[in-house]
């Protein structure tokens, strides 16, 4: 397994040394190397480099990693194959609040729009996690995962509502709405940085009550598991990973469902070892999406909003092809 993440690292440094090397503005090899190590601030492409090619590249590195351990985690707390971090209207919520923050406070910057999507994420997660606990049994799975498309649906209709009265908020909106890695500076890294490391920690270290859930909420707690405790800090880390990604990056689909079936195929069904296999391929793939989405239409480029379902829903069919989606 060790070997694997190995490999899995190192194909991750290279699709990054790529994404550094390549892009719509043709700049030769040796002066990419030589911006990294004798930076001039006087030449173009030196800046190119540092101020639009590696701050892309770290946040591809960072938001795939947090979709890849968002989605693995929905996947073991609802245990459904076919749920990602929209499950819990964290992608809906994150962008209403995003579309609140246009419309009703003029705001225009993405360092603002940050704030205002991890406050729309987590409300927007309490909000299903309240629902689905109501009746008996409390927040079940099934109920969850019903609880979470109602209320994707309920802020999706208000998203619509907001944007068709203002036609401003719209213009603003979907260029956040594509899903981008492009534009995005430093300042964004540095304000989400804090939300993604603690929802890392909390993600990797739910491996082991994740495997003891596979098995049943009877058998998890027979097992010494403090099955809602579990399940609340699961969720907290969803929302901070998948909040943080999308308040920088705008919602980016296909990673955080296709990818643990990916680790799955290597791992087995070991979230201990799912976990962290899931946040090296998922910054894999979305850099990798985003390589594709520059080179496509050079010299201009797609982003890896529109890039990541073209790449990752071949992978996902064939992946459910290869295996039933029950014994994932």
């Amino acid at each position: 397994m060790l070997s694997g993440l190995g490999a899995a690292l190192f194909a991750l440094v290279v699709a990054a040394a790529v994404s550094t090397a390549v892009g719509t503005r043709a700049v030769p090899l040796s002066r990419v190397v030589d911006s990294l190590f004798h930076f001039d601030p006087h030449n173009v492409d030196h800046l190119a480099i540092w101020e639009l090619r590696l701050p892309r590249t770290v946040l591809g590195v960072l938001a795939g990693a947090a979709l890849g351990l968002a989605g693995a985690v929905m996947q073991g707390v609802t245990r459904n194959p076919l749920a990602d971090p929209g499950i819990l209207g964290v992608n809906a919520g994150a962008a209403l609040f995003v579309v609140a923050g246009i419309d009703i406070f003029g705001i225009t910057a993405l360092t603002g729009y940050v704030w205002f999507g991890l406050v729309g994420a987590a409300l927007a997660a309490c909000l299903v996690y309240a629902v689905s606990s109501l009746g008996r049994g409390g927040a079940t799975p099934i109920k969850l995962a019903l609880s979470g498309a109602a209320v994707s649906a309920a802020l999706t209709s208000l998203i619509t509502a907001i944007l068709l009265i203002d036609a401003d908020a719209f213009d603003q909106f979907r260029f956040w709405r594509v899903g981008s890695l492009a534009g995005r500076d430093g300042a964004v890294i540095r304000q989400a940085l804090p939300f993604l490391a603690v929802g890392a920690v909390l993600a990797l270290a739910s491996g082991r009550m994740l495997n003891a859930l596979a098995l049943g909420e009877d058998t998890a707690r027979s097992l010494g598991q403090h099955v809602n405790r579990g399940r609340m800090l699961a969720a907290l880390s969803v929302v901070l990973l998948c909040g943080a990604a999308t308040a920088m990056c705008g919602p980016i689909a296909f990673i955080g469902l296709t990818v643990p079936h990916l680790a799955r195929l290597i791992t087995g069904p070991d979230y201990r070892w799912i976990l962290p296999y899931s946040m090296l391929l998922a910054p894999f793939l979305l850099l990798v999406a985003d390589i594709v989405g520059r080179l496509a239409v050079r010299p201009s480029e797609l982003q890896v909003g529109l890039m990541t379902p073209v790449i990752g829903a071949p992978v996902f069919v064939l992946l459910v092809r290869g295996r039933k989606l029950a014994e994932l």
